[in-house]
């Protein structure tokens, strides 16, 4: 995909910009804040197929709560135990998460083949459609540099709170 070439660099490029934003916006209403980002969310995804682009399951992981874990072992019939030996381990931050990436369960055409257990990480992602966005700036602002679809989102908000005088 095209814009996958591309957005590392432009997230990059944009990364002052977007940091200023979320200081902005963490000052800032909440519900003025959700409103914004569930805006901008709606307008993206009008136009937005995550099959063409699937670049959060091929760069980064989900965190796998233990309901995940019993869900999906059950979906592919394992036991949990043998599931996380195979698929997960423990990062840094006490999390579960993929050994490997691209995820294991994602196939050649972006499909994955674990959709109706997937984790609920990946059934809420990207995470933009949530209540309390002032909670998740930091996880967005990250998120600008993995997916296509937050980059237009904080571009749209960004002209939004500009076109405000700054202020939300």
């Amino acid at each position: 995909m095209q814009i996958l070439k591309h957005l590392a660099g432009r997230a990059k490029s944009k990364r002052k910009a977007n940091k200023k934003l979320v200081q902005t916006l963490k000052q800032s209403k909440e519900k003025k804040v959700d409103e914004l980002f569930h805006t901008a969310h709606d307008e993206v995804f009008e136009y937005t197929d995550c099959l063409t682009c699937a670049n959060c399951c091929k760069t980064t992981s989900p965190v796998f709560t233990y309901n995940d874990v019993a869900r999906i072992s059950k979906f592919l019939k394992l036991k949990p135990g043998s599931f996380i030996d195979t698929y997960l381990n423990v990062d840094e931050d006490k999390d579960l998460v993929l050994k490997s990436s691209p995820c294991p369960f994602l196939d050649s055409e972006n499909y994955c083949s674990i959709y109706n257990a997937r984790p609920k990480a990946c059934s809420d992602y990207p995470h933009t459609n949530r209540k309390k966005q002032t909670q998740l700036l930091n996880l967005n602002l990250q998120n600008t540099e993995v997916c296509p679809a937050v980059f237009a989102m904080f571009e749209k908000i960004g002209k939004a709170v500009k076109g405000q005088g700054n202020r939300v």
